[in-house]
């Protein structure tokens, strides 16, 4: 089955559907970094570099997808930043729809649902999407998709449950034409064991069972990842998988050096080696984490394996740059477990309209 992608990046989204059994026609997007990336990983695919607006504008007028002879389905995650926890405390910038950004982006992937018409979609965000002070901008969504034929289901899932080494939430919206798409169960859990419907789950994936390996040598040169700038040293000090909150009065550190809730919850975050890994970031910083237990920022192999990508995965750019390709990038492995629901129900329905025309 065809698939079209917007707003694709190093190609997150796009692998975990190629894996789920999808043919990636064409990839969109306007960082060229991530255009250089998406073709290294994809070199049997199309990638437009360029806005979706000017994406929409190509497509309406042939310019695209000459010779196709249909697309099965839409993905893409429209930027975030507009509906994100940032935005809460960064009043000055406008939220939803009131975003420029936000309001082109999201108009473009309707409009190319539009155009495409295919059989199914899929729109990635992060969960405040579903907040009620974006209510706006989501009915938005729901009512466009749904006058242009499709039902939708919408659920927010945590990355960790589907197998993947990292407690990341993400707001997913399936649109299907024929029946209704449901989200596939989980797989893993904090807790193991049978659910109330007999469905037998396996416990998280650690970031110390993907990543302990490439960090071996407890005399590593671990230069340019110093982690906490002037607050190395009480870094140092917080157990793996706390933060800041640690040397606070609240907790009852005896010399408290923080207020209570007064930074960013990321703020000295440091993993654990026996939990899955705290959401990655799209920005590499010196004192925002998840940092490694070992009290240094984390090298871009170790977060490639935290976002289930292959180790060989290819990124252009500089460090930072790469940095931001992962961190923005759905997991592949939570994107596979989508994709494979997806590409079932699709098949149903089309044996089902088979066996009814016969």
């Amino acid at each position: 089955m065809n698939c079209v992608s917007l707003f694709s990046g190093c190609g997150g989204l796009d692998l975990g559907f190629a894996r789920a059994g999808f043919r990636i026609v064409v990839g969109c997007d306007t960082d060229s970094r991530c255009a250089e990336s998406h073709r290294a990983n994809f070199p049997d695919t199309d990638f437009y570099l360029g806005s979706v607006t000017d994406f929409v504008r190509d497509l309406g007028s042939g310019a695209l997808l000459d010779g196709q002879t249909g697309i099965d389905v839409l993905i893409g995650g429209p930027p975030c930043p507009p509906y994100s926890k940032s935005r809460f405390y960064r009043k000055e910038k406008p939220r939803a729809l009131k975003d420029d950004v936000a309001w082109e982006t999201l108009n473009g992937y309707l409009d190319t649902l539009r155009l495409l018409s295919p059989r199914a979609f899929m729109l990635e965000n992060v969960p405040g999407l579903a907040y009620k002070v974006h209510r706006e901008a989501l009915e938005f969504i729901l009512s466009e998709a749904e006058r242009a034929g499709y039902t939708c289901s919408r659920q927010i899932v945590n990355a960790a449950n589907y197998g993947v080494p990292q407690i990341r939430e993400r707001f997913l919206l399936v649109g299907v034409r024929d029946g209704e798409f449901a989200f596939p169960e989980p797989t893993h859990a904090r807790s193991p064991g049978d659910d109330l419907f007999g469905a037998r789950r396996a416990p998280w994936v650690t970031a110390g069972e993907v990543i302990a390996d490439l960090d071996t040598d407890e005399n590593a040169d671990d230069t340019g990842h110093f982690a906490g700038g002037q607050y190395h040293d009480l870094l140092t000090h917080i157990p793996p998988g706390d933060n800041y909150l640690f040397f606070t009065e609240k907790r009852g550190h005896p010399s408290p050096q923080f207020k209570w809730r007064s930074r960013y919850w990321s703020f000295l975050l440091k993993l654990s080696p026996d939990m899955p890994s705290w959401t990655i970031q799209a920005r590499r910083s010196n004192n925002m984490g998840p940092f490694h237990w070992r009290n240094r920022i984390l090298r871009i192999d170790e977060i490639k394996r935290l976002q289930t990508f292959p180790d060989g995965w290819v990124l252009a750019g500089t460090l930072e740059q790469q940095w931001r390709q992962i961190g923005n990038a759905v997991p592949p492995l939570l994107a596979e477990c989508v994709g494979r629901a997806l590409a079932d129900h699709l098949a149903r329905s089309q044996s089902q309209k088979l066996e009814q025309a016969a």
